[in-house]
């Protein structure tokens, strides 16, 4: 699933195109009509976690960029695409074993269309497992599906701007909303992040790898990593927070800002993630890595990887060390 750091890659790929004018769509989107797309201006292009959300208004309400800027915007664009990453995250897969939910999309409703007459309608984008944007080309077959043909994948959505460049978005889910729904202070690689809301939630009596990824205090913030920055903070994925010490919990939160920050400018420099834990038989020093799919009692469970003795257990309030059944 893309992280924060991916998607604010796919924002970046966004923003030559924000002032410019719709002139020919395309996609194969149900959730929304895309030719009521056509002849709209994208006002704007914001990313909060794991979702990204364009604006879209009626083409005469702005002052278009003009005839230079339209020709600066196109050379930017033409380099706008950034070089495939690392395999432990598909930045642009094709449509190849998805799950269910996934593939299929609730049809449109006309009533959630853009209205020419509103100051703006926001497009809201999640990337699910393997969603991407790519700007100005489109994504090719890398194998066969399971026919053994050599399909391309299919995009949601294509929008032909009037400077002659194109966005193409592959296995997102959009629908349409009135305003982002962002809270700065909880995004992992906003400057308005939180730390002291951060470290509240992580000092309470749950796992912290369950923590971690509640977006409500870590948006952006995802599977890869949560488990690598446990692991380079030396914390058992079951540990209580309430039992880590207070300057325990300011390092993993230190990390896990570094980590996003370091991983966003490694993707914008095409350059791919190397993982020290996460899909690993044996951790850096060597040590065997334990496996187990871990989450609340009741929530989303996910894949997670460390080390017994890099990352020891810890004794839970119960009294018992933290284990995996």
């Amino acid at each position: 699933m893309p992280e924060g750091p991916s998607v604010k890659k796919f924002q970046l790929l966004t923003s030559p195109f924000v002032g410019q004018v719709v002139t020919k769509v395309g996609g194969s989107s149900r959730k929304i009509n895309v030719n009521e797309l056509k002849a709209l201006r994208l006002q704007d292009s914001r990313v909060h976690g794991k979702n990204l959300f364009l604006v879209f208004v009626a083409a005469g309400g702005l002052l278009g960029p003009t005839v230079e800027e339209l020709a600066l915007q196109g050379e930017a664009c033409s380099g706008a695409s950034f070089p495939a990453q690392e395999g432990q995250e598909q930045v642009c897969a094709p449509q190849i074993g998805l799950p269910e939910e996934e593939l299929q999309e609730v049809p449109h409703s006309r009533s959630d269309a853009p209205d020419a007459g509103d100051p703006g309608n926001w497009l809201r984008v999640h990337f699910g497992l393997f969603g991407s944007i790519r700007a100005n080309e489109f994504s090719r077959a890398n194998k066969a599906n399971k026919r053994g043909d050599w399909k391309d994948p299919v995009p949601r959505l294509v929008l032909h701007f009037e400077s002659g460049g194109f966005l193409v978005f592959y296995n997102c889910r959009m629908h349409w909303c009135s305003s982002p729904m962002a809270d700065p202070a909880s995004d992992i690689l906003s400057v308005e992040f939180h730390r002291g809301r951060a470290l509240d939630a992580l000092r309470t009596p749950n796992p912290v790898c369950h923590t971690l990824l509640d977006q409500r205090y870590f948006s952006g913030l995802g599977n890869i990593i949560k488990n690598e920055i446990l692991y380079l903070a030396k914390i058992h994925p079951l540990t209580q927070g309430s039992l880590l010490a207070l300057s325990d919990l300011e390092r993993l939160l230190d990390y896990a800002i570094q980590f996003s920050s370091d991983w966003l400018q490694s993707k914008l420099h095409g350059k791919g993630l190397h993982p020290q834990i996460y899909q690993k038989e044996q951790c850096p020093l060597g040590h065997t890595v334990m496996k187990g799919t871990l989450g609340p009692l009741h929530g989303l469970k996910r894949l997670t990887w460390w080390c017994p003795q890099c990352q020891p257990a810890v004794a839970a309030e119960s009294g018992d060390p933290s284990s995996v059944t």
